[in-house]
């Protein structure tokens, strides 16, 4: 019988709690509740228009590239890695079919990319929070688009840094460019933007 120390089973049990909150929380307030290391996020407005056409867009374009076993998934369950303390909500993922079967949380593993919109109301969230969690969490590609200023950037190729692993490629593009996001490019024409 392995005992965990001390501060591992504090660590577990502080994410259970903010688990069991997140999920009372889930019908009762507007926005999104995400578990990150620094404790619960709270995105506290609704998504704006442009996010959600942008989410839209993004999906659709990707399921047109993808081959039949995969899909572009958004919506629910969250991505969970409860030893890592970790539940994020990618606006899209890139996922098998075959991985969706089951209950509860996906396991972050299965995914071959988090797409996410920056919100216009925490932009930290997206560009620095995922930013570190993802490759944490071992998702192979993260993608963002950034309705505020019309551009993003596609991370890649994990690698181990003395602050845990982090994506060692970024590419960046601009609205209206083509956009690779693993082995799949899509068009970013058209893509709203905040006003």
């Amino acid at each position: 019988m392995t005992i965990a120390p001390d501060e591992a089973q504090h660590d577990a049990r502080q994410y259970q709690v903010m688990r069991e909150f997140v999920q009372s929380m889930d019908d009762t307030l507007p926005g999104k509740f995400e578990i990150t290391k620094e404790g619960i996020v709270h995105d506290m407005m609704s998504p704006a228009r442009p996010h959600e056409l942008t989410v839209l867009r993004v999906r659709k374009r990707l399921e047109k590239v993808l081959p039949d076993v995969l899909v572009a998934h958004t919506g629910t369950p969250d991505v969970e890695h409860a030893p890592e303390g970790i539940m994020r909500h990618p606006d899209v993922m890139v996922i098998a079919e075959a991985d969706m079967e089951g209950e509860g949380s996906f396991d972050p593993r299965t995914l071959l990319a988090a797409i996410e919109v920056v919100s216009r109301s925490n932009p930290d969230n997206d560009w620095v929070s995922k930013m570190r969690d993802y490759p944490l969490l071992g998702v192979p590609v993260y993608a963002v688009f950034d309705p505020r200023t019309g551009s993003g950037a596609v991370l890649c190729d994990i690698h181990s840094t003395p602050a845990g692993p982090r994506y060692a490629t970024r590419k960046e593009f601009v609205y209206g460019e083509d956009v690779t996001i693993g082995d799949w490019t899509i068009p970013t024409g058209d893509l709203p933007r905040y006003a």
